[in-house]
């Protein structure tokens, strides 16, 4: 029963942003392949209502700016219980990385959040149409100065480099004939002035009203020769040419394992580093071409496989910021209802060195290491030791008056540590983590005369206790 526990402890930590002592008995008692069908096959995704946002955020429903924009998606991460449909919504964003910094308009992005989470567990190929059709990319890459007889090149090049196949799959020509066959695929209700540097539309829809526009007048009608192929291409055919390359599923499967199951190096030294697991690769690009390009059932494959469901593979990923942060106030509850803090809540996660809605390039955020830099480190830790040792967030208060019931005396420090680690998602710890925090709270709550034992003593103990939780590596990491 305990293996069992950690098992799915690790899964919901990978398919999700962690879980509850109590959503993690739940889980338990359906067993591992109940719960891997249920985080898949879940058909809608409840959060917080929209009403209830735009009542209480008026900002966050225009979104202009990336930060409202930025809360506005924190407020799902933290409300759903679709956490699968949400992870894989933000693993998109760091593949296809478009950025605030050059949109300029918060509802856009916020709309390409939305296409990632309808489409993301779907097919790759109808992934990659709508992503080729979404405003905020064509804007973020050019692709509305792409007319026939003066490419663009930048969205057929990271079509083919970072969005599918990789360097050294593809030639040169390659891009500029894909180029080619995305010419008038651009953007309704927007006209660009380089001079200006702005998007002039009629208000008072304005900027919020980009709409995919094919423009058959401005498309290059002529042959094109793309992967060895030829014909009069457009747009959905190199995406069907691209799905069927070998270099496509294992890029793909490398991302995937990349963000579900280990650490991989950043996208550019892939051409000349090989994957830590080839075989995973392998399996994974098998359940790619089987299944027709279908994420879930790659999903699926990497859930069940040897090489996830292995103990080696827990905690050998750092959680990312928004994973950090997600997991903590989806523990705090802090977010019931709406209220201003959210903002700071994501305040506190561009601090850590991730900007939701604004990565630093096309290539996303590079993540393992890079995210534990010195200060981005401090700041990760202060965060959830805070939050988690805060008696006022409602989901602490449960959190320690469930570890402190049926106790007639104070709790032994073992114990104590026990019931914290269990409370805050089970996680395992190594024997000299657990012995270092044994030691702390031994010395820290030396009995002390009628203080000792006292409701408000023994709470203030606990707390400690989550606190020192929050910053173990095993807790910053998933």
């Amino acid at each position: 029963m305990k293996e069992d526990i950690q098992l799915i402890a690790h899964l919901m930590r990978r398919a999700g942003f962690g879980t509850s002592h109590d959503q993690l008995k739940e889980y338990t008692s359906k067993g591992y392949q109940a719960t891997v069908n249920e985080l898949l096959e879940s058909s809608h995704s409840q959060s917080l209502p929209e009403d209830l946002i735009r009542r209480y955020h008026y900002d966050l429903s225009a979104v202009f700016d990336s930060y409202s924009a930025g809360s506005y998606w924190l407020y799902h991460l933290i409300t759903t219980d679709d956490p699968l449909r949400e992870k894989i919504t933000l693993f998109w964003h760091n593949i296809f990385a478009t950025g605030y910094a050059k949109v300029t308009v918060g509802k856009v992005m916020t709309d390409q959040i939305k296409m990632f989470r309808r489409f993301g567990l779907g097919n790759y190929k109808t992934l990659l149409l709508e992503l080729s059709k979404d405003p905020a990319m064509l804007i973020w890459l050019d692709n509305v100065d792409n007319h026939d007889g003066a490419i663009n090149e930048n969205f057929g090049r990271e079509l083919l480099e970072l969005f599918s196949m990789g360097v050294g799959n593809y030639s040169e020509d390659d891009i500029k004939e894909c180029s080619r066959a995305f010419t008038g695929w651009s953007v309704a209700n927007t006209e660009y002035t380089k001079q200006l540097a702005v998007r002039n539309s009629i208000w008072p829809y304005g900027k919020i009203a980009w709409r995919f526009e094919y423009k058959d007048e401005d498309h290059d009608e002529k042959e094109k020769t793309f992967l060895g192929e030829t014909g009069n291409f457009n747009g959905e055919d190199i995406i069907d040419i691209i799905c069927r390359q070998e270099a496509t599923a294992k890029f793909i499967a490398r991302h995937m394992y990349h963000f579900f199951v280990a650490d991989e190096p950043p996208v550019p030294q892939w051409p000349y580093e090989p994957p830590q697991d080839p075989h995973a690769i392998d399996i994974l690009v098998k359940s790619y071409f089987e299944s027709g390009y279908e994420i879930k059932s790659m999903l699926r494959t990497l859930f069940h496989s040897d090489f996830f469901r292995s103990s080696n593979c827990r905690y050998a990923k750092i959680k990312s910021p928004a994973e950090l942060v997600t997991g903590v106030i989806r523990l705090t509850k802090e977010f019931e209802c709406p209220n201003n803090s959210i903002t700071e809540r994501n305040y506190q996660m561009g601090y850590m060195g991730q900007e939701l809605v604004n990565p630093p390039s096309v290539e996303g955020w590079h993540q393992g290491l890079d995210w534990i830099e010195t200060g981005s480190l401090m700041e990760r830790l202060n965060f959830a030791a805070e939050q988690l040792s805060n008696l006022n967030k409602p989901g602490v208060k449960s959190i320690v008056q469930r570890i402190l019931a049926n106790q007639n005396a104070s709790i032994p420090p073992e114990m104590l540590l026990d019931k914290c680690l269990e409370q805050l998602g089970s996680f395992e710890i190594k024997p000299e983590t657990r012995k270092t925090l044994i030691e702390y709270v031994k010395e820290s709550y030396k009995p002390n005369g009628e203080s000792s034992g006292s409701k408000e003593y023994e709470e203030r103990r606990v707390s400690d206790v989550l606190r020192m939780v929050a910053s173990i590596p095993e807790f910053q990491r998933s």
